[in-house]
């Protein structure tokens, strides 16, 4: 029976997390956006923290780890995931804490989510788009490949919205012109994982 208990638990929880992203519009590319956004998610560059001074790296790490802890306890995956947030988000142009409220909105942080109409993953990518920017071999659960093509997705909204976020944040929910999805997302990214970088600590100069 105990296996059993735990099969149920397992399932209930999945099916208790969030998915926001299911009505996506699927829509044709342009010939250049579409060999133009298969580059962005062919990129097989292993993530890494990107910070000019590696030190603000480290303390970047080590506050959102704290913020994220109570939804990650292993320290080992927190680290990885907030690694690979960094380097994807950095990469695309966007604010990591912004990704980070967009996730936390879209998934909770579940990497194995799934939405009524089949959005998968962390931040809850629609399978069309591996066919049209990406290749069969492409696993949306995986949790590079996830953040590579959402990160590259909204980054295409932004760019199509002329960086206004509102309403590129309702295209990649697929809710554009309606308020509370943009809301959610902004508002988990100031008021839950927005981070000021620590001042340089000054030494005194030398007589």
């Amino acid at each position: 029976m105990k296996p059993m208990r735990l099969l149920l638990s397992v399932c209930l929880a999945l099916a208790a997390t969030p998915a926001w992203a299911g009505a996506q519009k699927e829509e044709a590319l342009a010939a250049n956006v579409a060999s133009t956004m298969h580059r962005s998610v062919s990129d097989a560059n292993a993530p890494r923290l990107v910070f000019d001074d590696p030190r603000l790296g480290q303390a970047w790490l080590a506050e959102m780890s704290r913020r994220l802890q109570k939804r990650i306890p292993d320290p080992w995956v927190r680290e990885r995931l907030l690694t690979a947030i960094q380097y994807e988000a950095t990469r695309a142009g966007l604010d990591p804490q912004l990704v980070l409220g967009l996730i936390q909105v879209e998934s909770g942080f579940n990497k194995y989510a799934v939405s009524g109409a089949g959005a998968r993953g962390l931040m809850q990518v629609m399978p069309f788009w591996v066919r049209h920017i990406g290749n069969p071999r492409h696993n949306l659960f995986d949790l590079t490949t996830n953040l590579r093509y959402g990160c590259t997705i909204l980054r295409y909204y932004l760019d199509v919205e002329r960086g206004n976020l509102f309403r590129a944040l309702g295209r990649y929910n697929g809710s554009l012109g309606r308020a509370e999805y943009p809301n959610l997302v902004m508002g988990a990214w100031k008021n839950r994982w927005a981070w000021q970088a620590p001042a340089p600590v000054r030494t005194a100069a030398l007589p």
